[in-house]
């Protein structure tokens, strides 16, 4: 039954209610009037404490038992708590009847089995509230430090309030032992404050039975007082505080149900408790432990009340702490099958298997691995959510461990990593094991019907003397990993010396890259860009050279892929950028209209601070932007969002010329010529190239030449490097070429030279640049 459902039951019993409400007040005017009376000291006082005492107890049974009815959630702590008040009230009418039959403290042996019936009952409700222990070990342990609690105040009372008590009259057990209601009462409390649990809203008629028991623990303990001094009288001031801690629990009944903590636990951590909370049961302890050296007679002798306490201490201690250290253990447990099994899919985690991979390598058994990464997981949680791609892991896990059975060990090692060990102890080879793991990758037909295609690429790598430890083993896993993506995916591979020292060799060149900014290793070769019919250059491409300290000087095409892969070309642009217009500016004076060309890596396209480079380079080198031209690929372009497009039209508003750089190499549409603020195209080598022989390369270059001349762009032949290739694009009317019919990449200075040479003043019919190189 959900919590509105009981709201909806309570809200049909307007009746119910409206007795409840007078009830309530009843019981509060009896308490009102009981203690008025008992301070004006009026006749009749010990009767008028006792029917006031019997009123609100039998009132809170009747109104816990209501309370059981409208909130089922808690229907045991209601019911248990309305036979502790039912069982308080049967005490309190046995002990008036007694008492008024001659008895003056009638401590008889049915009062003191219902007061213990009653505190068991009072406790067993504690353990039945939302915030109580579910387990019988936390049960144990918070029932333990009530009693530790209850035990260590035995000292302390004794010491307090019976250091005389040869002047009082304790000469019957059970009269000695009802001056042990204090004790029973802080042990509830204890219990209490354990059971409300760190970290949690506090339902309020638990903060209310709280109250209830620190009223009661107060009239009991002054009532020992009294009673220890033989100065108690029925009919003081005091008895009031018995009914007004059974009115605290009628008015509990009048709070709302509990929230469902239960499962505010589930979806969160549950909270640490407080330190107070921990040291809580043992902070008594020390006190006992003072007043019993403080308690012993002029011979040294303990009485024995205190020594039977100290020694039920001891034992509660022992025991406690017995469930502490087995509680200790199980979390060993926990805490070990958490570092070493991965939570998601129950393997072994990258911790167990590089324990067990080391423990391998000490023996003296072939030892190989088998590296697994799943091909386009990442789409999978792209498209379907974490949730899904978890539970598609999950199962994947399941396949590959039913694949691998007893012929290895399978663990994850990372989010769509695996890993097998194989040992000489298994007979399989290591590639039947990874086509058994392929085979079982293969989509099953529910999979490929929601386009759920799963498949791995694999690294096999076998130990040998080349390696040194477990990580130079996993590291050749990985470079055969590797490969087998480069290979297609869904594929396996072993590793070989030549797929090792190739990435060696890769890794050692990303590290040099990473430096080669830095210690300026880098520099800039121009190739020029003429002018087809005058042959004087218009602009000059801005080339990149990687001067080694190794290997000499490296051709952008070895290693601008691994720096578009690691992220290091956007320096590089940067710096580019900022030495190409740096360059362009040293030949302004003799040739004004002579711009520079720089090639732009999609990635950097992409970043909002292009912007900001390219007009920090063009102001600082004094560089007018008319005179930059960036260069970009197709495929760069198209692959730009709606921000990027936004970019380019910011850049030709500056005056930053754009270039569509390899025009027909990529997926060449006349859609986004019509979006892209573009001022020229670069038709590509490979159609140049053809030309002379291949007619349909002649239409194409045709084609895209008068293409860009309806769109208002000029046009650039690249890779002319003949004198036919020459003949035919100025033929078909390209404006511009760039090859080396024209003048390969040169340095600056040579550049400079050329400039200068060419420029005979007053000569009638060179270009304005004046540079020719035809």
């Amino acid at each position: 039954m959900s919590r509105k459902d009981v709201e909806r039951a309570a809200a049909r019993s307007p009746g119910t209610d409206r007795v409840g409400r007078v009830g309530l007040v009843g019981a509060g005017v009896v308490v009102a009037v009981e203690a008025l009376w008992l301070m004006l000291g009026l006749p009749a006082g010990a009767l008028v404490s006792d029917l006031g005492a019997l009123t609100v107890a039998g009132w809170a049974a009747i109104a816990c038992v209501a309370a059981s009815r409208q909130h089922p959630t808690v229907r045991r702590f209601w019911l248990l708590l309305a036979a502790t008040m039912a069982m308080s009230l049967a005490g309190r009418a046995l002990w008036t009847s007694q008492r008024l039959l001659g008895e003056s403290l009638p401590h008889t042996l049915p009062i003191g089995l219902i007061f213990v019936a009653s505190l068991l009952t009072g406790t067993a409700a504690l353990f039945c509230s939302v915030t109580a222990p579910r387990t019988t070990v936390g049960r144990a342990r918070t029932l333990l430090d009530g009693v530790i609690v209850g035990l260590a105040l035995i000292p302390i009372g004794w010491l307090l309030i019976f250091r005389n008590v040869s002047q009082a009259d304790l000469d019957e057990p059970l009269r000695t032992a009802g001056l042990l209601y204090p004790m029973f009462d802080l042990m509830q409390l204890t219990i209490l404050v354990a059971v409300v649990g760190p970290g949690r809203p506090v339902w309020r008629p638990m903060a209310l039975l709280g109250a209830s028991l620190t009223v009661r623990a107060v009239a009991d303990t002054v009532y020992v007082s009294l009673v220890a001094a033989g100065t108690y009288q029925p009919g003081t001031p005091v008895d009031v505080l018995w009914p007004l801690s059974y009115l605290l629990i009628v008015v509990a009944t009048r709070m709302p149900p509990p929230r469902d903590h239960g499962a505010a636990e589930e979806d969160g951590e549950a909270p640490l408790p407080q330190w107070w909370r921990v040291v809580l049961p043992y902070l008594p302890v020390g006190g006992a432990i003072v007043a019993t050296m403080l308690a012993r007679d002029a011979s040294g002798h303990t009485p024995m009340p205190i020594f039977l306490a100290m020694m039920a201490l001891l034992a509660m201690l022992a025991l406690r702490q017995g469930l502490a250290a087995n509680e200790n253990l199980r979390l060993v447990v926990q805490l070990r099958k958490l570092a070493y099994v991965d939570q998601l899919t129950g393997l072994p985690n990258r911790l167990a298997f590089t324990r067990r991979l080391r423990g391998a390598l000490r023996g003296t058994d072939r030892v190989a691995v088998l590296l697994l990464d799943l091909d386009g997981f990442k789409q999978v949680n792209d498209r379907f959510g974490h949730t899904t791609g978890d539970t598609l892991l999950s199962g994947l896990s399941r396949r590959m461990r039913r694949a691998v059975g007893d012929d290895g060990m399978i663990a994850r090692i990372g989010g769509d990593e695996f890993a097998v060990l194989v040992t000489d102890g298994r007979p399989l080879a290591p590639e039947r094991l990874a086509e058994r793991l392929l085979a079982a990758l293969q989509p099953s037909p529910g999979e490929e019907l929601v386009g759920v295609h799963p498949s791995a690429s694999i690294g096999i790598a076998e130990y040998g003397p080349q390696h040194i430890s477990h990580t130079d083993l996993l590291r050749d896993a990985d470079i055969a990993m590797y490969a087998a993506k480069a290979a297609g995916k869904s594929a396996y591979r072993r590793c070989t010396q030549g797929l090792r020292e190739s990435a060696v060799s890769r890794a050692e060149l990303i590290a040099d890259l990473r430096r080669a900014v830095d210690e300026e290793q880098l520099h800039l070769e121009f190739q020029p860009i003429v002018d087809l019919a005058t042959g004087t250059v218009r602009s000059a491409e801005a080339l990149v050279r990687w001067r080694h300290p190794r290997l000499g000087v490296l051709s952008p095409a070895r290693f601008l892929p691994l720096a578009e892969e690691t992220g290091l070309i956007l320096p590089i642009d940067r710096w580019v950028i900022h030495e190409a217009c740096r360059a362009a500016a040293t030949w302004q004076d003799q040739v004004p209209s002579a711009t520079v060309a720089v090639n732009i890596a999609a990635s950097h396209l992409r970043r909002p601070d292009l912007i900001a480079t390219v007009t920090e380079a063009t102001a600082g080198a004094g560089l007018a932007p008319r005179a930059l031209t960036l260069e970009l690929t197709e495929s760069a372009l198209i692959e730009g969002s709606d921000a990027v497009l936004d970019r380019l039209r910011q850049l030709r508003e500056l005056g930053i010329r754009i270039a569509i750089d390899d025009f027909g190499t990529g997926y060449s549409s006349l859609s986004y010529l019509h979006r892209i603020p573009a001022t020229e195209l670069k038709i590509d080598r490979s159609f140049v190239a053809r030309i002379p022989e291949d007619t349909r390369a002649y239409a194409t270059v045709e084609m895209v030449t008068r293409l860009a001349d309806a769109f208002d762009l000029s046009v650039v032949a690249e890779g002319v490097e003949t004198e036919r290739q020459h003949e035919a694009v100025a033929a078909i009317g390209c404006v511009q070429g760039q090859g080396y019919r024209y003048g390969r990449p040169t340095a600056l200075a040579e550049l400079r030279t050329f400039l200068v040479k060419a420029d005979p003043p007053g000569v009638p019919g060179v270009a304005e640049s004046g540079l020719t190189l035809t």
